[in-house]
């Protein structure tokens, strides 16, 4: 049995589960946010982990339950609240026959932890004196797209030139990579255990939040300043988030008042008793990056009608989504983008795109010369212009890379969805800004792109539903 399904690690330890083969029950306060993301092996039990009748019918049969909620981001009281909702855990647990508990908890030693930390600790104590034998993990930073950390790292890198840095960003944490963390939680189901044990898990490196800021920059080709100060308290640090990143200012104080000690590994158990060999920062921090271009890019498809038009953020990425129906039956409507580019153009504002291809000729880039094959079957490595194809599905979905010179990284896909006797043309284009140069970039020409993006799709539609028009022309 699974809690924190719907949270950053369970999500991740729900899909390595799944692709074991391992059937799964989740326990969920809102089971609509799984629906979508569970396989058909998986069930679902709607409520907390107060509502002892949901977890009664959760834990029943349960050989293992893995605990991977906290309240980090909740109500002032939230110690009591995790307190109330491990105690009823543990009871339950036992009640119903629980074999093992697998726990989730955070790295922290000696007296003056924060409330955060002592109350995981806390945690911790209830279920393994539950009378269930319970393995706790206790892990410090964990790097991987989408955590609380890392996104917290990748704000203030992208969008501070020059960073001011208390003392807790040069505290020594010994971080560690989400891959390594779901090995550490799915060895943890076969581990022998007749008592309860606490291991303490960690990555190769003992490093700073300072050295992690330094490592994301080079990665990312930026030039940041860190000007180190001798004050600002994890309040103060707290408001100085706020103004760069709000998203995370909340939860990112009681973060801060967990890393203003230490948080590295003083007993090497988990190395000598579990098969994982975890990778340092610098891996890490790749794997991250490389891992949410892959999750990005798998998570991109048809998946049916979206609003006409819309502009968000994932990530660090921008996309523009822009949808429009047309009458012409899928395979007609993926016509005119198979054949997007070179002579055919951009069905709007031609003149505009062969002058930014003039412009990149100037700052060194390829411009529009290379053109395109005549043929409307492409494959993935085929250049366009300025654009390479990575993607390519005949009659469904097109997506290219921009190798022009831009700050930052760009793509621009094309997806046909059938509907009814006609289809539906979505066109997204996506924008990973680098750092405050790739922002301005995007949204000081937006005006222009909002243009563009519009005539071009408006172009593709037309051309579809007239088969009149010579497209190898």
């Amino acid at each position: 049995m699974l809690t924190g399904a719907t949270g950053y690690v369970g999500g991740r330890l729900l899909a390595a589960l799944e692709s074991r083969a391992i059937r799964v029950r989740c326990l969920a306060r809102r089971p609509e946010r799984l629906l979508d993301r569970v396989g058909a092996t998986t069930e679902i039990v709607g409520g907390d982990l107060q509502d002892r009748s949901a977890l009664a019918k959760a834990l029943q049969g349960v050989d293992t339950a893995y605990y991977l909620v906290h309240s980090m981001g909740s109500v002032a009281d939230f110690e009591d609240e995790e307190r109330a909702d491990a105690q009823c855990f543990a009871e339950m647990a036992l009640a119903q026959g629980v074999r093992r508990i697998v726990y989730l908890g955070g790295l922290g030693h000696g007296d003056g932890l924060s409330a955060h930390l002592r109350s995981r600790h806390e945690v911790g104590r209830i279920l393994r004196e539950s009378g269930v034998p319970t393995l706790e993990f206790r892990a410090s930073i964990v790097l991987g797209s989408g955590s609380l950390s890392f996104e917290m790292i990748r704000a203030l890198v992208e969008r501070l030139p020059a960073m001011i840095t208390p003392r807790w960003v040069r505290v020594t944490a010994q971080p560690i990579a989400v891959s390594d963390l779901i090995h550490y939680l799915l060895e943890a189901l076969d581990f022998p255990l007749a008592e309860s044990r606490v291991f303490e898990i960690g990555g190769a490196d003992r490093v700073s939040y300072g050295d992690l800021m330094a490592e994301y920059a080079r990665q990312r080709g930026l030039r940041r300043l860190l000007i180190p100060v001798p004050f600002l308290t994890p309040r103060l640090s707290s408001l100085w988030l706020t103004l760069v990143t709000p998203l995370y200012a909340r939860v990112g104080r009681k973060l801060i008042e967990s890393i203003i000690h230490p948080t590295e590994v003083r007993d090497d158990a988990a190395l000598r008793e579990f098969s994982v060999r975890p990778m340092g920062m610098r891996d890490a921090i790749t794997a991250a990056l490389r891992d949410e271009d892959r999750e990005f890019m798998a998570s991109s498809g048809p998946h049916g009608p979206s609003p006409a038009r819309l502009t968000v953020r994932r990530g660090n990425r921008i996309l523009d989504t822009r949808t429009l129906v047309v009458s012409a039956p899928p395979q007609r409507a993926f016509e005119p983008i198979a054949r997007i580019g070179g002579r055919n153009g951009y069905y709007a504002y031609d003149w505009l795109w062969r002058a930014r291809g003039a412009l990149d000729l100037l700052l060194g880039g390829v411009g529009m010369r290379r053109g395109r094959p005549e043929s409307s079957r492409l494959e993935p490595g085929t250049p366009i212009d300025f654009w390479r194809v990575e993607a390519f599905e005949p009659g469904r979905l097109l997506r290219l890379r921009a190798e022009m010179k831009v700050p930052g990284r760009a793509w621009l896909e094309f997806e046909v969805i059938p509907r009814g006797a006609g289809a539906v043309i979505r066109q997204t284009a996506s924008f990973d800004p680098v750092g405050v140069g790739g922002l301005l970039y995007w949204y000081l020409l937006y005006p222009a792109h909002h243009a563009i993006f519009d005539g071009m799709l408006s172009g593709i539609a037309r051309a579809a539903e007239r088969p009149d028009r010579d497209l190898s022309a």
